[in-house]
């Protein structure tokens, strides 16, 4: 941002700071480096007011703009903090950047607490003192030794060159921000989580943290003395002192670590790992301890820490997997939580690129990726994004059809892991490939159903694993040790073990009895658990164990690991997961169930399970949502409603001129570089005109023209039967009128329509649907929400709906309409009519009501959310008094009416006996108007 421009609107803050949407100061992002310095050099010259510290260029002179931050607010308490910001930017001649700081200030200030005496600084910091000065160096060139390599020598084949795990880009975008103050009080978190799924670099990110930290370029100004635990290197201790803890990983650092512990306020603890212990940490407050020299049970010291009892000074980076989170979030106490995503979809087809070059090779395993959902999503992690780039590499150099080497995630996990443990047995006896097999298969499924992730000599020899079947299985990289010298082992990826689990419901080993190891209904049920706004830690085990059982896949899997295989659980699958007819909520998503059908690839598997379907609530937010709804949904024979939320956008629809072509699954793969996004909405599309389906909503969704054509072509099929279309709650872009459904039905036997619209922020309708007036439109409910709607437009669909003798009911919510609408409206002959939260003035009264004195249909009137009052309910009584309708149901909730209607209204009720229903809720009738009505009746 340069001055000449600083009045000018500013961008939209760049994608990747969405972790950080709870921080304060974020449109310091905003600011060029050379801006930045010179804010830097401007607030070092700054003299310190009342409260506040004066700020050495020492503190300042690496500092990115999070620490930037950070120190600001640390220096300058309160607003002083933003005071300061605003006076520098307008020094800097950023105006637009003043406004945001200022908004932001008037936002917290409620919130902020009041200026005090300056912050105290610590007279020395411990590396200042004489005696910790060489120790602490000692230790800082330490740490840089220890982890300059960040890749584990361990884990991976010698083959590293290409694997660039250490160039994550989204490591330099978290680091300066990872203690960013938040909202609402503006300060510094003590304890900052960082979650993610497993392999997505959280302890790649803490080892940078640590280098950083040892280099002094990881938050300057901050006196801190780092230390690094991972809870593998204290998962069979029975007690610990926390000095003892930092000593055990950091012997030559065990006097600073004593030291660092008499000054909390200078420690920084990365914690990483907890999904390794064994042992589930305390929650109860009273087994909580403070004293940090004490020996205590793991659980309970780790739990003191995270909860702030014990070294409340402190500050925490605790590093978890989803699943750990759920268990430690009581513990913590106004973390800071943030999301690491690892690879995104840019950075996938980055690395790909980088991996295969520029040329044809890479297009290829771009369109592949981008062609196979759940694989796609899996590489998230940077390792199964090497994974899948190795498996690719060999069937890309003979020219195989990627997609049908690999028809699912099953497929690209068996390719690597049969051919790494073939090659680690070697010449060995052929029996070794056998136990190594089988033993990891049982070692794997037995920690996936208790959840344990670090295996010791008992699990090992129950799982029939020899020291010579360990050997190999660390030779191939499918196990790693824990700790060097130490008897315990984990699975180098989470992934391998949840792949071996499902393995080992499919491989038959010899000589063991049954031939394949049976699954129950209950252990299905498990698998196939969607539990709300939770991650199932056993899904990915459920779509390997899905995809295993594609013949295609199956089949190659025998082949791959020279064993035979069974496909007898599949029927036990089929059986469990039969489709529970009710409605699951929106925040789901889509079902698992579907995705691990998705896997299956076999239409007539998913049509078996799916058979009892008629009811769906689907949310389709992301990319591979979208890919397995097209896939299911054509296999639901006998879906009737379904509620359909799309969140994702559709660009570029290209409508085909033959429809049923799309759903052809004989014809040739697509051409590379395909809109696959585009081509799964159509196939969804045309899935969903194929069905018997009777009722469709589109709910709180965003609908692009593109979208909307491939969906209207789909509808104008003969073959669709859809009877009831809800479009409630959607965004529709101002090129997409919602007339579109209207012009594309006008000769179908569509007899439900609703449109709705948000009212603010959305476009106004200019032109309602058209051809209602059609003898061959047989509509009998049109709903209109929300719409913004000209005077003009509202006559004209006025007099559309007059023509259409079959049209029975008009719903019309939020809608604001003037006098011409809503007379016209009124003189239609309804059945049904509603016109709720219209917000209409007196004079709009007389226009409605007056002419439903001459309506002769009428069994349902609402008028409810409307300020009717004594006045308007006068004229109400007086025109229902004339009518000579077959009134049924009046409701009039929320209409401010009061007890000197209940007159007019007893009136009414022995003017018309046919009146059954009158819904009088929420106004203001009192006891005197309730006991006249109670007479009535």
């Amino acid at each position: 941002t340069s001055s000449s421009s600083s009045t000018s609107t500013l961008p939209s803050l760049p994608s990747f700071t969405s972790p950080f949407k709870s921080g304060v100061m974020r449109y310091m992002l905003y600011l060029s480096q050379e801006d930045l310095e010179r804010f830097k050099q401007l607030l070092v010259r700054e003299q310190p007011k009342a409260g506040s510290t004066q700020i050495t260029w020492d503190q300042v002179r690496t500092a990115r703009w999070g620490e930037v931050v950070h120190l600001l607010t640390e220096s300058f308490p309160g607003h002083l903090a933003w005071d300061m910001a605003n006076h520098i930017f307008a020094q800097m001649d950023k105006t637009q950047l003043c406004y945001l700081t200022q908004l932001e200030l008037q936002e917290l200030l409620p919130h902020l607490e009041p200026t005090g005496p300056p912050p105290r600084r610590a007279l020395r910091t411990l590396e200042e003192e004489y005696s910790a000065l060489a120790m602490g160096q000692r230790y800082r060139e330490q740490v840089l030794d220890h982890y300059f390599h960040p890749v584990d020598g361990l884990a991976w084949p010698k083959n590293q060159a290409d694997f660039f795990y250490q160039d994550i880009l989204p490591h330099q975008r978290f680091l300066p921000c990872l203690f960013l103050p938040c909202r609402t009080h503006g300060r510094p978190p003590r304890t900052v989580v960082l979650r993610s799924v497993a392999g997505a670099g959280k302890t790649t990110l803490a080892h940078q943290v640590m280098l950083e930290w040892a280099g002094r370029t990881f938050y300057p100004h901050k006196a801190w003395c780092a230390f690094y635990v991972h809870c593998r290197h204290v998962v069979q201790d029975e007690e610990q002192s926390l000095c003892g803890l930092l000593s055990r990983q950091w012997p030559q650092a065990g006097a600073l670590a004593a030291k660092a512990l008499a000054r909390p306020e200078q420690l920084l603890l990365i914690l990483d790992g907890f999904e390794v212990l064994a042992l589930p940490l305390a929650h109860r407050r009273k087994d909580l301890r403070a004293d940090w020299s004490r020996k205590l049970p793991v659980p309970i010291l780790l739990a003191s820490l995270l909860s702030g009892k014990m070294l409340p000074q402190a500050s925490l980076l605790v590093l978890l997997r989803f699943s750990s989170w759920r268990v430690l979030k009581p513990l913590l106490s106004c973390p800071s939580v943030l999301t690491l995503s690892g690879f995104t979809a840019p950075e996938r087809t980055r690395y790909l690129r980088r991996y295969f070059g520029d040329g044809r090779a890479a297009d290829k395993a771009v369109d592949f990726l981008r062609g196979s959902a759940i694989p796609s999503s899996m590489c998230q992690a940077p390792a199964v994004c090497w994974l899948v780039c190795l498996c690719l590499k060999e069937p890309m150099e003979r020219g195989a059809d990627l997609f049908l080497a690999f028809p699912n995630a099953a497929a690209l996990f068996a390719r690597h892991l049969s051919n790494a443990l073939v090659a680690a047995v070697g010449g060995l006896p052929g029996t070794l490939l056998q136990e190594c097999l089988q033993g990891a298969c049982s070692l794997a499924a037995e920690g996936m159903w208790a959840a344990r992730w670090v295996f010791g000599e008992k699990e090992l020899e129950r799982a029939q694993l020899g020291p010579e079947a360990v050997d190999a299985l660390l030779r191939a990289h499918v196990l790693q040790s824990v700790v060097r010298g130490e008897a315990r082992y984990t699975f180098v990826l989470l992934s391998f073990q949840e792949f071996f689990a499902a393995l080992w419901y499919v491989l038959c080993f010899p000589g063991r009895f049954p031939e394949f190891q049976k699954l129950d209904r209950a252990q299905v049920r498990r698998l196939l658990a969607q539990p709300s706004r939770r991650r199932n830690d056993l899904a990915h085990m459920a779509l390997f164990l899905f995809g295993l059982f594609n013949e295609t896949c199956a089949r190659a899997v025998g082949r791959s690991f020279r064993c035979e295989v069974s496909l007898g659980n599949k029927e036990v699958l089929c059986r469990t997961a039969l489709w529970q007819d009710r409605l699951p909520t929106k925040h789901h998503g889509l079902p698992l169930l579907f995705y691990c059908l998705h896997e299956t690839r076999e239409e007539a598997f998913l049509a078996q399970v799916l058979q009892p379907c008629k009811q769906a609530t689907l949310m389709i937010a992301k990319h591979r949502d979208l890919q397995v709804c097209a896939f299911c949904l054509r296999c639901c024979q006998h879906l009737r409603e379904m509620q359909l939320i799309l969140t994702l956008t559709i660009h570029k629809a290209i409508v085909t001129s033959n429809p049923d072509s799309l759903l052809d699954s004989s014809l040739p793969h697509r051409p590379e570089g395909t809109n696959w996004r585009l081509c799964w909405w159509e196939e969804l599309c045309m899935a969903l005109a194929l069905q018997d389906l009777e009722a469709l909503s589109l709910t709180n969704s965003v609908i692009e023209l593109d979208a909307m054509q491939a969906l209207s072509a789909a509808l104008k099929s003969p073959r669709c039967q859809l009877h009831t279309l809800r479009v409630t709650t959607t965004m529709f872009p101002l090129l997409c009128p919602p007339h579109s459904f209207a012009s594309v039905r006008a000769e179908e036997d569509l007899d439900h329509l609703c449109v709705c619209l948000p009212l603010t922020g959305g476009p106004e309708v200019k032109e309602l649907p058209q051809g209602m007036e059609s003898p061959f439109f047989p509509l009998k409910t049109v709903w209109l929400e929300g719409c913004s709607v000209t005077p003009g437009s509202m006559l004209e669909f006025a007099k559309d709906l007059s023509s259409n003798l079959k049209l029975k009911t008009l719903m019309v919510r939020r809608i604001y309409l003037k006098d011409e609408g809503a007379c016209s409206l009124s003189k239609v002959q309804w059945e049904r009519l509603a016109l709720e939260c219209c917000d209409y003035t007196l004079l709009s009264y007389r226009s409605l009501i007056l002419p439903l004195s001459s309506n002769h249909r009428l069994t349902h009137l609402s008028l409810a959310g409307n300020a009717l009052r004594h006045e308007g309910a006068k004229d109400l009584w007086s025109a229902l008094q004339k009518a000579k309708c077959p009134l049924q149901r009046l409701v009039l909730e929320r209409c401010q009416l009061t007890s000197d209607c209940c007159q007019a209204v007893a009136s009414l009720l022995c003017r018309h006996p046919s009146l059954r229903h009158l819904d009088l809720r929420k106004n203001d009738i009192r006891l005197r108007g309730a006991e006249l009505l109670y007479q009535t009746f």
